[in-house]
């Protein structure tokens, strides 16, 4: 979900740049039924007079999914790479935004002025072709906003990291003022992995197997699509990739020309004409997402394939925290199936795409900034980032959601706190997180919904008795009866015996029918439904 923002300028008065409006994603426990979630915008579209530009660093969906949604209330250029910009540029065709709002730039030496701002694309490695950081030069110092990165001299995909033009843009002009950093594997303590190493487990592994094959990663990792399909081509396998996530990617760099050698593909539809032993599957799903290929296939036959007993399922990737449920669903239901299903192994199969804590410390050496400010991870991540270069002599400030931070001097220091909450897309419609919209969904998937319907004549008495529909709701109570008719007999009583006062004045009426709801419901089975006392009243 990230959205930062860079401002120069008088107090108050600041020209602003947006780098980066991602998305993250809901679950069921604490966003039920929401599409998406990505940042608050009301500060910046308060001030989108002030804001000359966004840049996208690179295509990953929490770097560059909200902007199709947001887009239109900001209606500034965004700047970005070529395979970054193509596949945002998708992204607002369906949305109906011109895909030229999107502005296609070379990387450094390249510069694009916005304002007070000079800000350079650098060629950085990670999980997906064309990862940049950011250089913004500004009248009071360079930052470099390093976006995801990991330290990879072969990436196999993309550009590799360059150790000597950080190094130079590090000892141009003044050197470096601030480094902005990611922060995600800060607590990895050994060396990060280049992509390079999983060629070979992975064609072992494949090679070894007699039934087929089906691998899961990232639809975003290029790199990995690539390794999976030589290694499945090396064992003599047709190779079929299965999720529209995944063939967009593997088209728009083909596209951009990020992507070469690419081995050839075949359709679902010629899968299902080839034995299983000479098949590969490359599918989408491997963070359990229900509607993906992977989850699909285990619940049975998706496009006309499906798993059987003697297949190997091959998660080429790491479950992300708060996914593992739904993982662990997947693996299990081919493991009922007999499908022999292989993790990433402690790494034998996967590497992350961010830098481990000695990468880290090896960029703070290279670049040499004045002042660090951790961002990519959760606090105790930003945290001990944070205690890291504080270790080193460097200054710096944890910057949780909201702060603003004033890097002027020789220390960074905290000036003030906008408000930051969520959007979530709900359907079609974008509400605020707390507009109340998904706690009341919440709290009738916990505790069950009653619906009560009464009628009152032109004297406010009663027509007929009130009548009760339960939803997420048992049956029967305790006592044996059927809990609606128990909580009915319960109102009519109570409707015979209410004052005028209270029969004619809805809140009043409202209030008690709730009330006997809820008590009847407490006693039949010890849960309190949402009530909703419908009241209709017949008029001369």
């Amino acid at each position: 979900m990230n959205a930062y923002v860079y401002g120069y300028g008088p107090e108050g008065k600041e020209r602003l740049i947006v780098v980066d409006l991602g998305v993250t994603f809901p679950d069921m426990d604490g966003t039920p039924g929401v599409d998406l979630i990505f940042a608050d915008l009301e500060w910046l579209e308060a001030n989108a007079d002030r804001i000359d530009a966004i840049f996208i660093t690179h295509a990953h969906e929490d770097h560059v999914g909200a902007l199709p949604h947001v887009w239109n209330k900001l209606r500034k250029p965004v700047y970005a790479r070529a395979f970054t910009g193509r596949i945002g540029q998708l992204k607002l065709e369906e949305a109906g935004i011109p895909p030229e709002t999107i502005q296609i730039v070379e990387p450094r030496p390249k510069v694009i002025e916005a304002g007070p701002f000079k800000v350079q694309f650098v060629p950085i490695s990670h999980s997906i072709p064309e990862s940049s950081g950011l250089i913004i030069d500004t009248p009071a110092g360079r930052v470099v906003h390093t976006g995801d990165f990991k330290l990879d001299g072969n990436p196999i995909v993309g550009e590799p990291f360059d150790p000597e033009m950080w190094h130079a843009i590090a000892k141009e002009g003044e050197g470096v003022k601030v480094l902005v950093s990611d922060s995600t594997n800060v607590f990895s303590p050994l060396p990060g992995r280049s992509e390079a190493t999983l060629a070979e487990p992975i064609s072992e592994l494949i090679r070894a197997q007699t039934g087929m094959v089906v691998a899961t990663t990232f639809a975003s990792n290029v790199a990995r699509l690539k390794t999976l399909a030589e290694a499945g081509k090396a064992a003599g396998r047709s190779v079929c990739l299965l999720g529209r996530a995944m063939k967009r990617m593997v088209s728009v760099a083909e596209e951009t020309g990020v992507l070469k050698g690419m081995p050839g593909t075949i359709s679902a539809e010629e899968a299902t004409e080839v034995p299983r032993q000479n098949l590969m599957l490359i599918v989408t799903g491997s963070q359990g997402e229900r509607r993906a290929a992977s989850a699909q296939l285990s619940r049975g036959k998706y496009l006309g394939l499906e798993m059987k007993e003697g297949d190997t399922f091959l998660f080429s990737s790491k479950t992300i925290p708060g996914n593992e449920r739904g993982v662990i669903r997947i693996m299990n239901a081919f493991s009922e199936m007999g499908v022999d299903v292989v993790d990433d192994h402690g790494g034998l199969y996967h590497v992350s795409g961010h830098a481990n804590r000695p990468d880290l410390e090896a960029v703070h050496e290279l670049i040499a900034p004045k002042m660090l400010i951790p961002m990519h991870g959760e606090h105790r991540h930003l945290r001990e980032h944070a205690k890291l270069a504080a270790d080193k002599g460097i200054a710096s400030e944890v910057a949780t959601n909201g702060t603003m931070i004033d890097l002027t001097g020789e220390v960074p220091k905290v000036v003030e706190y906008i408000e930051a909450g969520r959007t979530y897309l709900d359907g079609l419609v974008q509400i605020g997180a707390m507009d109340g919209v998904v706690r009341d969904r919440m709290r009738m998937a916990l505790n069950g919904l009653c619906l009560v319907t009464v009628i009152l004549d032109e004297q406010d008495q009663p027509l007929g008795e009130p009548w009760v529909e339960l939803n997420g709701l048992p049956k029967l109570g305790r006592s044996g009866a059927p809990l609606a008719e128990t909580i009915e007999d319960e109102m009519t009583e109570y409707l015979e015996r209410a004052p005028v006062k209270i029969l004619s004045n809805d809140d009043k009426l409202d209030e008690g029918l709730r009330r006997i709801a809820r008590q009847v419901a407490m006693e039949e089975i010890g849960k309190k439904p949402e009530v909703i006392v419908v009241t209709s009243r017949l008029t001369e």
